[in-house]
C-alpha cells in the first residue's frame, strides 16, 4: 500500500454522528411545521419569523459542522505527516547503521530502542518472516510481506494475549533479504480525533438549542405584534373603525406597516363619518324642501282655478327643482372632492386670473344689493391644482360675503360695506381672500359652519343650502391647503391657503 493511500483511507471520518444528529429531531419538526395548529407553541412555530430562524440556524449549524469536520480531518493529517516524517528519519538511520555494521549492529540498536518507555515499533526478521528484535509481539496477516507504508492492529511483546492497538507502520526491506518495520502507534491521534468530534457534537447541539431558544423568542415578539394587529384588524372588520394598529416606536418595517395603515384608517374612517353624515344631512334638511314641493303641487291641483295658478305653480315648482339639483350638484362636488377625485386633471394656473374672473361675475350682484366689489390681485399667484374647483370654491365664498352683507349703511367702525376678493403670494402658498364688512362669524362657531347643511340663526332667512363653506373647506382639503375664517373687524375674512405645488403625498417614515 502506498504512503498516500493507506492516509487518506483512515482519514475519513467513522460513523455519521451529523445524520443522526439530525435525523432524530427531523420527524417531530416535519410534524411541527406542516401538522394542525392545535397549540400555542404550535402556532409559534409555524410563523414566518421562526421558520426563517430554522433556515439559518440549519445552514449555521452546517456551516459550523464543516469547519469542525475540517479541522479534525486537517489534525488527523498533520499528526499522520509528523509520524511519517519521524519513521521516515528512524529508518534512514537504521538502514545506515545495517550497512555499516550489519545485522548484528541492526539487532543490536533495535534491541536498546525498544526497551525504551513509550519507544516506536521495531521489529527485525529474516527474508522467512523470523524475528530477530523489536518489540512487536504480532501483526495483522501480510503486512511484512510487502514494502511500504500501511496502518494495522498489532500487540507489543510485553502486552497480555488478545490486547489489540492500531499502528501506522512502514515495511523496509535490507540487503540480504531483512525487512525492517518501524511505526508508531495511532492511539494519541485517535484519541485527539475523538476529542475534537466530542467536541463539535456538543457545539452543534449547544448552537441548535441555542438557535431554537433564540427563535422561538423572535417569533413570539413577531406574534405578539401580529397578533395586536390581527385583533385590531378583528375590530375594525366587526365596525369600529376607531381602532388602531398599535406602534412599538422602534421605525421597523411593522411600525412602518402600522403607521401607514393608521393612516388608511383615519382616512376610511373620516370618509365614512363623511358618508353618514350626508345621509343624515340628506334625510333631515332635504325633507323639508321635497315636502314643501309636494304640497305646493297639491295645493294647485286642489285650489287651482286657472291657467295662470297652474303656471305660478309650475314655476315655483321648477325653482324649487333647480336648488335641489344645485344641492345636490353642490354635494357630489364635495364628495369628490373630499375623495379626492377631481373632474379634471390638476394643472398649473393663476389664481390672479380666477380672481379677476369671479370678481366680474358677481360685480353686477354686488351693485344690485349696493356693494362695492374690490378686487386685490396685481401680482401673478401660480399654483397646480384643479383650476374649476379652485373657482367654485373661491365664488362660494365671494357669493356669501354678498348674501350676509348689510348694504346701505356704513360698519360700526366707519368702514364702507365692501368686499374685497384678493390673491397675495407668500413663501411657497398663495392666500385667496375674501373680506367683507357684514356679521361676521362667532369665534364658536367657526369650526361648526364649514359642516355639511350647518346655517347659524341670523342666515336662515336667507336663501341657500348651507353647503358653501363645505365646499370651500373640501377643495382647500384636496389641495393640501386650509381654510381659514377670521374676524375682519368688523366682518368676516375667510381666507383659501393653498400650497404652490399642489396636493403632496405624506411621508412615510424610514
Amino acid at each position: 500500500m502506498s504512503r498516500d493511500a493507506g492516509a487518506s483511507s483512515d482519514i475519513a471520518p467513522r460513523g455519521s454522528w451529523l445524520r443522526r444528529l439530525w435525523d432524530r429531531p427531523r420527524a417531530c419538526i416535519a410534524h411541527w411545521l406542516h401538522g394542525p395548529p392545535r397549540t400555542a407553541a404550535g402556532k409559534l412555530l409555524r410563523t414566518t419569523a421562526f421558520k426563517l430562524t430554522l433556515v439559518y440556524l440549519t445552514v449555521f449549524a452546517l456551516f459550523a459542522a464543516f469547519l469542525l469536520g475540517y479541522f479534525a480531518w486537517n489534525t488527523r493529517r498533520l499528526i499522520t505527516e509528523q509520524i511519517t516524517r519521524t519513521v521516515d528519519a528512524e529508518i534512514t538511520g537504521l538502514s545506515e547503521q545495517y550497512t555499516q555494521g550489519g545485522i548484528r549492529r541492526l539487532v543490536f540498536i533495535i534491541d536498546a530502542r525498544a526497551r525504551r518507555p513509550g519507544s516506536s515499533l521495531y521489529l527485525v526478521t529474516t527474508f522467512t518472516g523470523d524475528g530477530l528484535a523489536g518489540n512487536v509481539g504480532s501483526l495483522a496477516e501480510g503486512v511484512l510481506d510487502r514494502a511500504g507504508w500501511a496502518e494495522t492492529a498489532y500487540r507489543r511483546l510485553d502486552d497480555a494475549e488478545g490486547t489489540e492497538h492500531h499502528a501506522l507502520v512502514r515495511v523496509f526491506q535490507l540487503p540480504g533479504g531483512f525487512r525492517l518495520l518501524v511505526g508508531r502507534d495511532l492511539d494519541e491521534r485517535e484519541r485527539l480525533y475523538d476529542i475534537v468530534i466530542a467536541a463539535g457534537q456538543w457545539s452543534i447541539a449547544l448552537v441548535i438549542v441555542l438557535g431554537l431558544a433564540g427563535g422561538f423568542f423572535v417569533a413570539r415578539r413577531v406574534l405578539r405584534r401580529v397578533d395586536a394587529m390581527t385583533e385590531t384588524s378583528r375590530t375594525i372588520m366587526a365596525g369600529d373603525l376607531s381602532g388602531r394598529l398599535p406602534v412599538a416606536g422602534t421605525s421597523d418595517e411593522f411600525d412602518r406597516l402600522a403607521v401607514n395603515l393608521n393612516a388608511m384608517l383615519e382616512r376610511i374612517e373620516a370618509l365614512m363619518k363623511s358618508f353618514r353624515e350626508v345621509s343624515d344631512n340628506i334625510a333631515h334638511d332635504l325633507k323639508t324642501p321635497l315636502t314643501r314641493l309636494r304640497n305646493r303641487s297639491e295645493e294647485a291641483l286642489r285650489a287651482g282655478k286657472g291657467e295662470a295658478d297652474y303656471r305660478a305653480a309650475l314655476e315655483a315648482t321648477i325653482e324649487e327643482s333647480d336648488e335641489l339639483i344645485r344641492t345636490f350638484n353642490a354635494l357630489l362636488m364635495i364628495a369628490r372632492a373630499e375623495s379626492g377625485e377631481a373632474t379634471t386633471p390638476m394643472t398649473e394656473f393663476d389664481t390672479a386670473e380666477i380672481v379677476r374672473g369671479v370678481g366680474e361675475l358677481y360685480d353686477p350682484l354686488a351693485d344690485e344689493k349696493g356693494l362695492t366689489l374690490k378686487i386685490e390681485a396685481t401680482s401673478p399667484g401660480l399654483i397646480r391644482g384643479n383650476r374649476e374647483l379652485v373657482t367654485q370654491a373661491l365664488a362660494n365664498l365671494v357669493d356669501n360675503a354678498i348674501k350676509y352683507a348689510n348694504p346701505g349703511r356704513t360698519a360700526a367702525n366707519g368702514a364702507p360695506h365692501e368686499i374685497v376678493v384678493g390673491a397675495r403670494s407668500e413663501g411657497d402658498h398663495v392666500f385667496l381672500t375674501v373680506s367683507d364688512h357684514g356679521p361676521g362669524i362667532a369665534v364658536a362657531d367657526r369650526g361648526r359652519v364649514v359642516e355639511r347643511f350647518v346655517r347659524l340663526e341670523q342666515s336662515r332667512s336667507e336663501p341657500g343650502s348651507g353647503l358653501g363653506l363645505s365646499l370651500a373647506a373640501a377643495v382647500a382639503r384636496l389641495h393640501g391647503g386650509k381654510l381659514r375664517l377670521e374676524d375682519n373687524q368688523p366682518g368676516l375674512k375667510a381666507v383659501l391657503a393653498l400650497p404652490r405645488g399642489g396636493p403632496q403625498m405624506p411621508t412615510l417614515p424610514e
